[in-house]
Order: structure tokens, then C-alpha cells, then sequence
């Protein structure tokens, strides 16, 4: 049987509960503590009754006041869509030269080819499009194949020395030392004459002995003086902007196995529109030229 006692410090009530010696005080929550369970509770209620809370096997209840978060986001993508949609008519209909025109066209589709650039390209050309080894700087003036927006429609749609692709943009390098095209010696003094076309510090005498191999073997693509070819995809050898470094050691391995990086053709995996707007935005990172014709897409 449960003794209640007057505990002598506090003046309170026990419980009769004892524990190891360990008397309970009957010491009952504060009356504002309790309203305020008591008004959550009835709140609670409340909100089951008036919105959708109650999951059912398949489905929830609606609740009496009918609304719902979930729709009204809904709602307000459909909205966003459709306000969207005249935008995304024009750029799947019109030409890329008539988008550049048009202020409003334009910077909606750069916005939108900055969101596709950051799923689809950012993995090789970085998150500035500044590049790295092996993959171009899409911020600058030199461009393998061009930077009109014709060029850069065309290499986003077809890849480059993309196989799947019958229209991929092509060109191989030869492997002149992997090849037997040339010797070791052959390729250390092509290396030099290289070096000397971007006024890098060489063997005058290697590089003397490197201008009529260079004649013979690699002006047909990057041309006289080492200026390039972008029909070929050829990159010009007189400056200091490579893909692959401009040490001598690594033009050495560039020439003696070549360097043929491969680009995915992305019409196969994106739509004509997303890749309109991917173009104007790589077109509008700050080495885009200006056309020389305007691409039709259609």
C-alpha cells in the first residue's frame, strides 16, 4: 500500500512511490504548460480535419479546405512552363543568327545553356569552361574547329572523332613515332622547330635541321609558320596556348604518338533545342566570333 507523505524541505506531497530509498514528489506540470499541450492537440485535430494529412493505403485525405502544397507547385510549374513556351518555339524555330538578334531570346537562351552546360560539359571543360590538359579553354580566342556559331553547333551536335556519328568532325594525327614515320632524332628536331615557331628558347641547330621535316610532314595541317587549319581541326604551333603542354618533352610525346581526343556527338543524346542554347551559351563565354553566315538548324 502506497504511503503519501508531506516531504519536511519542500512542504509537497509524495507520490507514495519509493525507489532504493528514493521518494517521488507529487509535483503537478505548470498550468501553462498544460493549456498549451492541450491547444496542439486540439490544433492538431484540426489540421486533420481541414487539410490532407491522414495517409490511406493509396492515397491521403483531402482535408476539408481542399488545399494542397503539392498542387499548388504544380500550379505554378505549369505556369512557368507556359510562360517558357513562346521562348522555346522561337529557338527551336529560328536560326542561330536571328536568337543573337533578339536581346530577350538571347539571354533566355544563354541561361538555359548555362543549366545544360553544367549537366553535360563541365566534367571535361570545368566549371568556368576554362579547361584543362587534353580538353580546350572554351573562354578564349583559339578554336580548333572555329568559334562561330555555326563551328560550335556543328562540333556540339556531331563530336568530334565521334565513330557513332557519320558526320563527327575528323582528323588524326599521325603517331610519327609510334608509326616509324620518323626517327627518334627526326622527331627531337620537329620538336625544336616547333618551339622556335612561338619564339620558345631552342636548339638553333635542331631546329634548322626540323624546318624541311616539318615542311614535309606537317605543313599540309598546321601550315606555314605553324598557323593552323580549322578545317582539319589542326591547331596553330605559333603561340603559347596547347592542349596538352608546350614543354619540350611533351610536344616530343605529342608528336612521336599523337593526340586525338574524342568529343561525344551530342545530338545523339540531346535535343536540337538544348543544343541551340548550349551553343549561344559557349558562344557567349567570350571568344565567340561573329558569323560569317547565318546557321539554318531546322
Amino acid at each position: 500500500m502506497t504511503q503519501i507523505e508531506k516531504d519536511e524541505l519542500s512542504g509537497t506531497d509524495t507520490t507514495g512511490h519509493v525507489w532504493d530509498g528514493i521518494k517521488e514528489l507529487n509535483s503537478p506540470l505548470p498550468r501553462w504548460w498544460l493549456w498549451t499541450f492541450y491547444i496542439t492537440v486540439i490544433w492538431a485535430a484540426g489540421y486533420c480535419i481541414a487539410y490532407p494529412a491522414i495517409p490511406l493505403i493509396t492515397d491521403s485525405t483531402k482535408g476539408f479546405l481542399g488545399y494542397s502544397s503539392r498542387a499548388e507547385v504544380v500550379e505554378e510549374l505549369k505556369l512557368a512552363d507556359d510562360a517558357k513556351k513562346s521562348f522555346l518555339e522561337q529557338i527551336e524555330k529560328l536560326p542561330l543568327a536571328e536568337i543573337r538578334k533578339n536581346s530577350d531570346l538571347l539571354e533566355f537562351a544563354v541561361a538555359g545553356g548555362r543549366s545544360a552546360y553544367l549537366v553535360n560539359c563541365v566534367q571535361c571543360h570545368g566549371s568556368g569552361a576554362a579547361g584543362s590538359k587534353g580538353y580546350p579553354n572554351l573562354n578564349d580566342d583559339e578554336w580548333l574547329w572555329g568559334g562561330s556559331l555555326d563551328d560550335i553547333f556543328l562540333t556540339i551536335r556531331h563530336g568530334i572523332r565521334f565513330e557513332q556519328d557519320e558526320d563527327t568532325r575528323l582528323s588524326d594525327m599521325p603517331a610519327f613515332g609510334t608509326d616509324e614515320i620518323l626517327d627518334k632524332n627526326q622527331i627531337n628536331d620537329v620538336a625544336e622547330y616547333t618551339l622556335s615557331l612561338s619564339n620558345n628558347e631552342t636548339d638553333g641547330e635542331a631546329a634548322k635541321r626540323g624546318a624541311p621535316i616539318y615542311e614535309e610532314n606537317c605543313v599540309s595541317c598546321h601550315a606555314e609558320g605553324g598557323v593552323g587549319n580549322r578545317e582539319l581541326g589542326a591547331p596553330p604551333l605559333n603561340n603559347a596556348i596547347t592542349l596538352y603542354g608546350n614543354s619540350k618533352e611533351e610536344i616530343v610525346e605529342t608528336i612521336a604518338n599523337a593526340r586525338n581526343s574524342v568529343m561525344p556527338a551530342w545530338g545523339q543524346r540531346l535535343d536540337l533545342e538544348t543544343i541551340k542554347k548550349l551553343t549561344l551559351y559557349v558562344h557567349s563565354l567570350g571568344g565567340g566570333e561573329q558569323e560569317t553566315a547565318a546557321l539554318n538548324a531546322n
